[in-house]
């Protein structure tokens, strides 16, 4: 998973007469008397707007500042604006009284001349530097001639990461002065529908954001506009400074009926991937901790208090360990331990006492973490289905021991292979993050600079947030063979709950009419297998809203995460590999007119008479100080077994392959009851069912129309039980639960059981080779208020259940004999009645048909039997108030 999850700006508009007087640092210019309506000693900036466009999560951002030269003499206009580092600038333009200076995209390397040159003359603008933990600042300033106009216009794009439940865009708003028409205006278009939309700042007072921001959402759209006035910008209602001085935070997330989520535009496509209901995979955490002399003080205590509050939050499923290391290693236990109470309780007295203490023996105290996870798993000492993690924090450079970064790497590397991720907390700026980060990255994990401020244990926490609940190990994205070019990252380790996984391609063909994906992982208790499939025509016709879709959005958002990728690998690659990996991300940057760490963009513009180049620069991490898819299934194919089902109100079918004919009855309940279907006490298999009735007031009994409304199913050897109705299905391991929707395709796998959800139409039970279920899901047309959704339930394979199987379909898996005979005309002509002979008794029955909905829910296939009138007595054993269980389970 990407590991910057902040789309954010932050705006400062600084302004001063000449160049030598200039100062980059803002706090030095906040005492600078500002003049009403946005004019500072003849300088006036009328105009400043941040336009975001966001279609898909891939963000498109405009900032342009408007501003004139009211003096009567030329006065120099700087422009600072702080962009995410996950950003790429793709374009700045300059317009002065009307004619725009362009930036054009170079490699680093053609554009050096022109870099130097402006260097040696001194004026250099517009580079890009890392300026905070989540921002790079760009920063240009011209010359504008006494009563001349100049516009700034700058662009960049990112796709936005989704955290902790949440795509979040951060703008920090500095404007400096009073600004005639100021705007941040938000365009969210996302195919899947939105969800929650929500907008607030820090620096204003809720009446005051509340008549200046508006905030709606819809469908598929949302807008966000926050527009003050000059005076709701002042600071007091006599004062010139402006109040505009902090955070505003744009919040969303989008709905997620289903777990997936393709769009297919112009030969291009992107898989979002975040499901929901699932259970956390038990983790097995090691941390390894550096207490060497240079975490004294605040950094150790800050450590102390982040672990402690994580302690809090560790599930008792959770095994864990401590490793700290300085000159030596020592251990909280000599093996990992289950998070019970107790176990918790002796941990945070361990924490508590953390001392720091000498050298720093970085390559010791990881192997010994690494060794620790190793020896546990080849043990059993930890569950089978339980994910393990290192997160190591260190504050400076390996010291003690094997020191040296590139043998530490591959001691790591060899250790891990590649089993489980690494993550590396840099606790400071005395440290070679590099290596650090190199480190995660060929380990499946990452590394995150931890800030040394008040605030670093929050940060602390706040990464352990992140990994703290896996719901799915062994993530694997499949394509159909041959489609698909070009693809991004397809494999993770984890999925995390409240993130997400963002997979795109080019088709290999771009007329191809539906397209599927799969994505298969391992849960906490069972395997699943996730299906989503669309109609690629219906698909492109959906997404046609001009209005928000900005030009080929699908295929910017492919190259922009190719890119990332690309220069991700490129850290830690070598020779060959890293000159091949740098050309491909350097074309696409090129191609794409995005300002990467390899290429520049170059401003020429007019200074004083002659041509200046400014260089925007990609700084590296060391430089501090739709419609929803519609998916087309198959249905499901039963095996030639022998059929038994019931189904409608409510219609139970037994099909005898014997006589080459099939049996009906009827069961005649209160809603509310709950029947026993199939029950056999060697396999450990139960299926009840629960009656429901149809809306309408009808109290006379042969005008009433019953449905099962909620199926239970139980396996007592597996501590097993499922759920079923027809909004949701449940699955529980145990006390765990898992919960998909009816428009889910997914299929869940363990040792024994599968289960196959085909979204809107029905769902495949099967437990080991030789027991099949299938349940199919009714929805009623809407304008027949009368009516409820309803459950038909198929058991399609018994042949593996034991001859003491029984219930209102069990009893009849074993077989049975019948005799019909004396057919002749009955109350009804179209169905003659007829004389049956069954299990010694002698009946009376109608011929007739039910409907067999396995293959079509909506239309159904006529399945001719005998009726056997009575709610079935005679045929079946008993009579029916036999099969009244109290419950579901």
């Amino acid at each position: 998973m990407a590991s910057t999850w902040w789309p954010c700006l932050v705006l400062a508009l600084l302004f001063s007469e000449a160049a030598s007087g200039f100062s980059r640092n803002p706090l030095r210019l906040l005492g600078k008397r500002s003049l009403p309506g946005g004019a500072a000693d003849g300088i006036e900036v009328y105009s400043t707007k941040i336009s975001c466009k966001v279609t898909s999560r891939f963000a498109h951002n405009v900032v342009t500042t408007k501003a004139v030269n009211n003096a009567d003499k030329a006065k120099e206009v700087s422009f600072d604006v702080e962009l995410p580092k996950t950003a790429f600038i793709t374009n700045f333009t300059l317009t002065i009284d009307g004619v725009t200076y362009p930036g054009i995209v170079k490699e680093k390397e053609v554009a050096k001349k022109q870099y130097e040159k402006a260097v040696s003359q001194g004026k250099t603008a517009g580079l890009v530097k890392a300026s905070g933990r989540k921002l790079e600042k760009f920063t240009v300033s011209v010359n504008v001639a006494a009563g001349s106009n100049v516009i700034f216009e700058l662009t960049y794009e990112e796709l936005l990461k989704r955290h902790q439940g949440k795509y979040e865009m951060y703008l920090k708003v500095q404007p400096k002065q009073l600004i005639k028409h100021f705007e941040i205006e938000a365009h969210i278009f996302e195919p899947q529908g939105i969800s929650t939309l929500d907008a607030e700042a820090s620096f204003i007072t809720n009446d005051l954001l509340g008549s200046a921001l508006t905030k709606s959402f819809s469908g598929k759209k949302g807008h966000v506009s926050f527009k003050p006035s000059l005076d709701q910008q002042r600071s007091c209602p006599t004062c010139s400074d402006s109040l505009l001085n902090g955070d505003f935070t744009i919040t969303y997330d989008v709905n997620r009926e289903s777990p997936a989520n393709v769009q297919v535009v112009n030969g291009y496509f992107v898989h979002f991937f975040a499901p929901q209901g699932l259970p956390v995979v038990p983790k097995n955490v090691v941390f390894v901790i550096d207490v060497s002399g240079s975490m004294a003080g605040r950094k150790i205590q800050q450590t102390r208090d982040a672990l402690l509050k994580i302690l809090d939050d560790v599930k008792e499923t959770d095994y864990l360990n401590f490793i700290l290391f300085s000159g030596g290693v020592t251990t909280w236990k000599d093996q990992l331990v289950q998070a019970t109470p107790e176990n918790l309780q002796e941990a945070r007295t361990f924490v508590k006492n953390i001392r720091d203490d000498g050298m720093t023996n970085l390559n010791d105290g990881l192997l010994r973490g690494i060794h620790m996870l190793n020896k546990a798993r080849e043990e059993n000492l930890v569950p089978e289905r339980s994910t393990s993690i290192v997160i190591m924090l260190t504050d400076g450079d390996a010291n003690a021991g094997e020191s040296r970064p590139e043998r530490i790497q591959e001691n790591v590397r060899n250790a891990i292979k590649g089993k489980f991720p690494l993550y590396n907390l840099g606790f400071g700026n005395n440290l070679n993050f590099n290596f650090l980060e190199t480190m995660g990255l060929e380990n499946h994990g990452f590394a995150r600079r931890i800030y040394e401020d008040s605030d670093a244990d929050l940060q602390l926490q706040g990464f352990y947030d992140e990994v703290a609940n896996p719901l799915l190990t062994g993530v694997e994205m499949e394509y159909p063979q041959n489609a698909i070019l070009d693809l991004t990252q397809n494999s993770y380790q984890h999925f995390y709950d409240g993130s997400e996984i963002v997979v795109a391609g080019r088709l290999a063909d771009e007329n191809i009419n539906s397209f599927k994906a799969d994505v298969k992982g391992q849960g906490a208790f069972n395997d699943l297998t996730f299906t989503e499939e669309v109609d690629v025509k219906e698909m492109e016709e959906a997404l046609k809203e001009q209005d928000y879709i900005f030009g080929n959005y699908l295929e910017r958002l492919w190259a922009y995460l190719t890119i990332e990728q690309l220069l991700e690998k490129r850290k830690n690659a070598q020779g060959e590999e890293k000159e091949n990996l740098t050309a491909q991300a350097l074309d696409l940057s090129l191609k794409y007119h995005f300002v990467t760490p390899l290429t520049s963009m170059v401003v020429t513009k007019p200074e004083d008479n002659e041509d200046q180049t400014a260089i925007a620069d990609k700084p590296g991490e060391e430089a501090i100080s739709a419609t929803p898819s519609k998916a087309y299934l198959v249905g499901y194919q039963p095996p030639q077994n022998p059929y038994y089902y019931v189904d409608g109100d409510p219609h139970f079918i037994i099909q005898v392959p014997e006589k080459n004919d099939a049996l009906c009855f009827n069961i005649d309940e209160d809603p509310g009851t709950v029947l026993r279907l199939i029950q056999d006490p060697d396999t450990g298999l139960t299926v009840n069912g629960q009656i429901i009735g149809d809306k309408r007031d009808s109290t006379a009994a042969n005008n009433r129309k019953t449905f099962f409304g909620k199926l239970g199913i139980t396996n007592s050897q597996m501590d097993f039980r499922m759920e079923v109705t027809t909004e949701k299905i449940t699955l529980w391991n145990g006390d765990e639960p898992s919960t998909f929707s009816w428009l889910d395709t997914v299929t869940v796998t363990q040792d024994g059981l599968s289960v196959t959800i085909n979204r809107k139409k029905n769902m495949v039970i099967s437990f080991g080779d030789g027991v099949t279920f299938v349940v199919v899901l009714h929805q009623v047309w809407k304008k027949l208020p009368g009516h409820y959704d309803f459950l038909g339930f198929y058991v399609v394979d018994s042949h593996r259940m034991s001859a003491q199987t029984h219930g209102l379909l069990g009893q009849f898996f074993h077989p049975f004999d019948f005799k019909v005979s004396d057919i002749h005309p009955g109350s009804d002509p179209t169905k003659p009645d007829a004389t049956m002979v069954v299990k010694n008794h002698r009946l009376t029955v109608t011929r007739g048909s039910q409907k067999d909905y396995r293959k079509d829910a909506s239309v159904g296939m006529k399945v001719a039997c005998w009726f056997v009138h009575n709610n079935g007595e005679g045929l079946i054993d008993g009579v029916h108030t036999d099969y009244i269980v109290p419950n579901l389970f």
